[in-house]
């Protein structure tokens, strides 16, 4: 029986198609589900060798705090899933919402993650999430993060290697996470979200001292002590 059959007879007995449902639009859901998100992704950085580095990292949609997984110039399989296990391992209460795993992983189609990556998180409980083909805009938190750590740290710092890089993010991200005010978070960092503090005002009276990190590329600025 064909589908016009049946529209003629659904409708010759006065039964309408059903309404469709509402949809939710992928800003709504990120607003809804943010506690118990996670996304990741890779970027790339160029030492002065004309070496490729790939980095991989993870940010927590509710609290914008950045975990480091790895740097490597040859991001296979078997690295990027021993990355995987190593960030599953967190079961301390220490993902975003206070759970021992994130709810959902936001992640694009790239070949460098395989299946065993997916595999890893689902057998926590998480389902992982895959964005559409070039669309980076799904995947907005972590493409905005790269942006940033770019903007204010890699591209005034020349890369020699490895290493170097894994120091230079290693103190850029502890910035990032410890002191730098974030308007979405009403201009405190990330590590402050779990602690429930707010942003305060320092009096004009009070002395505020400056600290440099990376060679006085990041300023932090602080109520000295009395």
């Amino acid at each position: 029986m064909s589908a016009t059959t049946i529209r003629s007879v659904l409708l010759g007995n006065g039964l309408r198609p059903a309404p469709r449902r509402a949809s939710v639009t992928w800003r709504a859901f990120l607003r809804a589900q943010a506690t118990g998100i996670i996304a990741t992704d890779f970027f790339t950085v160029e030492t002065v060798r004309l070496k490729t580095l790939y980095v991989l990292f993870c940010i927590e949609l509710h609290t914008r705090r950045v975990r480091l997984a790895g740097v490597t110039d040859r991001p296979n399989g078997s690295w990027v899933v021993q990355r995987a296990r190593e960030l599953s391992m967190n079961r301390d209460g220490e993902w975003a919402g206070g759970t021992s795993a994130p709810r959902f992983l936001i992640r694009d189609r790239d070949s460098k993650f395989p299946r065993a990556f997916d595999d890893v998180f689902a057998a926590d409980g998480t389902k992982i999430i895959k964005t559409p083909i070039q669309a980076p805009n799904a995947n907005a938190f972590a493409e905005r993060w790269v942006r940033t750590a770019r903007q204010e740290c890699l591209d005034w710092t020349l890369i020699w290697g490895r290493r170097h890089l894994v120091r230079v993010l290693d103190e850029y991200v502890r910035h990032y996470n410890e002191q730098r005010p974030h308007r979405s978070l009403d201009l405190v960092p990330p590590s402050a979200i779990n602690r429930g503090s707010a942003a305060r005002a320092v009096p004009i009276v009070t002395t505020v001292q400056r600290r440099d990190r990376l060679g006085g590329l990041v300023h932090e600025y602080y109520e000295a002590a009395a």
